[in-house]
């Protein structure tokens, strides 16, 4: 009976992994080869598309899921360095005896696509002798591919879309919740190979240590407030979701704290759940079953707000990016209004980056992407605001470029989406007037602790002794307070780049301009 190599893309787990439990209970499969193929995730010489925190979170991944299936399973992950057809292809040519079985999750970015059309195209030619399963819905609550090709499908803007489309493909419960099913549970059982296969460019976990050491140096120490892997999304979805009944049915995200809790500045005030679902590490359904289990015990809000309402979103840009042609491009594409940004300027995007803008709070919630990977959404409302259509007039895609090298949720589909959106250019954008003000006050829409200021003090360390009253505009103390609290402005810490409100009108007839042409 034939081999069923399993190829893990963006399902990092055992739980709700349906091309593993194929695996392990089909009468059709005799062994079982579990893959990861590292294409472009970690480059030579620190030069891959993912940074620090990105790295080390998948190879922390990588490390708990091959732990778990040698534990659970008796199973080892093989790790292997190349594209993905010719690794594919060379492990399926490389593999004796009856035809194997090619078991892996859809996945809806354009490369990936891309790999899928190729490999069923071998199997149409009879160029190779393999069969495969591809398995949908296991990244998203929607089956992507029967959703976009539906006969009364159109492109999503809102939540009522999003509303009738879940309608459609799921209905309803006795309880009146959408029918999306159960997670599966992990395997119980399954079926090691018997005898050791040789792999091309393998490379084991201690390999990828080696990388980070040679690449990062000076960052491998530093202890992550995200570890990687499926174990520790559990125990997150466990302390955050699962027991946390009121904080569920409760749950509005809108007025969730972008400067998180008080008690840890590193601590979100959401489930901070989104780096596993990017990953694969945790499932959707899962994050779905266990919010629904809270909704039955008592009242809770409602979509768009609610936790169920958050996913819903997630989905709405998963079904656009595949609908729409050039989702991550400023032109040929639909959902993006044409402005004429200004030319790229590396010296105000490094300034952004890098949390030297001399507005604090947006240096504060960069730093902390820098530093952590990760940032509250209504962080993002501002830095991308203040990138974009508030003050620096640069193009969203230097943006959505910087976070998805940086973000340990970044995910394609979803970091293009955000971007169009704050960005003010797409369908479904707040309107384009209406502008985050980086110096925020305690009424201001971002939700920011401003009495004691502490996660500006964590993250912009410079202004620690800073009387709160100007904390957010150092540049206007007196001179006296400066030297007071050991900071001079524009010595010790930057100067603004730019005048906010200046810019501002400055920017908002540019965006009115752009949109008569």
């Amino acid at each position: 009976m034939p081999t069923a190599i399993v190829w893990f893309r963006k399902c990092l787990r055992l739980h709700d992994n349906a091309a593993l439990t194929w695996a392990c209970e089909s009468s059709e499969v005799d062994s079982i080869l579990p893959v990861f193929v590292m294409d472009e995730e970690l480059g030579s010489g620190g030069t891959g598309g993912i940074g620090f925190n990105r790295a080390r979170f998948l190879v922390q991944s990588l490390r708990d899921l091959d732990d778990s299936l040698q534990r659970e399973l008796g199973l080892r992950l093989r790790i292997v360095r190349g594209g993905y057809l010719e690794t594919m292809e060379a492990i399926i040519r490389g593999l004796d005896g009856s035809t194997p079985y090619l078991a892996y999750e859809y996945c809806s970015e354009p490369k990936s696509l891309s790999v899928s059309a190729e490999i069923s195209g071998w199997e149409l030619s009879g160029g190779m002798d393999f069969e495969s399963r591809i398995f949908s819905g296991s990244h998203t609550l929607l089956d992507i591919e029967k959703t976009v090709s539906s006969e009364n499908y159109s492109n999503p803007k809102s939540m009522k879309d999003m509303e009738r489309i879940f309608q459609r493909q799921f209905g309803v419960d006795d309880f009146g919740f959408y029918d999306i099913g159960e997670p599966l549970p992990p395997p119980v059982s399954s079926k090691p190979m018997s005898e050791i296969v040789t792999l091309d460019s393998e490379v084991g976990i201690s390999d990828l240590d080696e990388y980070l050491i040679n690449n990062y140096p000076r960052r491998v120490l530093e202890a992550p407030y995200f570890r990687g892997g499926e174990g520790e999304a559990l125990e997150r979805l466990s302390r955050k979701v699962s027991g946390e009944k009121d904080y569920v049915n409760n749950f509005k995200k809108p007025r969730t704290s972008s400067t998180n809790l008080d008690e840890d500045h590193r601590e979100p005030s959401t489930t901070g759940l989104s780096p596993y679902l990017s990953t694969g590490c945790l499932s959707i359904r899962m994050l779905w079953s266990e919010c629904k289990k809270a909704y039955l015990m008592g009242e809770h809000t409602q979509p768009p707000e609610s936790l169920h309402g958050q996913m819903m979103f997630r989905e709405m840009f998963y079904l656009l990016s595949r609908s729409v042609d050039n989702w991550d491009q400023n032109t040929g594409n639909e959902n993006c209004k044409d402005i004429d940004w200004g030319e790229y300027d590396s010296e105000l995007v490094g300034c952004w980056e890098d949390g030297m803008t001399g507005y604090p709070y947006i240096d504060a919630m960069m730093r902390q992407l820098e530093e952590t990977g990760w940032m509250h959404h209504l962080g993002r409302h501002a830095v991308s605001c203040f990138l974009t259509r508030g003050q620096l007039w640069q193009s969203w895609t230097a943006g959505r470029d910087v976070f998805e090298r940086k973000l340990l949720d970044s995910d394609w589909a979803i970091n293009n989406g955000n971007w169009l959106w704050l960005a003010g250019v797409a369908p479904f954008s707040m309107p384009y007037y209406r502008i985050y003000n980086p110096c925020p006050d305690s009424k201001s829409s971002l939700n920011v602790e401003t009495n004691l200021a502490k996660f500006v003090r964590h993250w912009v360390p410079e202004l620690k002794d800073y009387p709160s009253k100007y904390i957010f505009e150092p540049h206007l103390a007196p001179l006296d307070v400066q030297v007071s609290s050991g900071c001079i402005i524009g010595d010790d810490y930057p100067l603004p780049i730019v005048d906010r409100k200046e810019s501002r009108a400055k920017n908002l007839e540019r965006f009115k301009l752009s949109l008569q042409k």
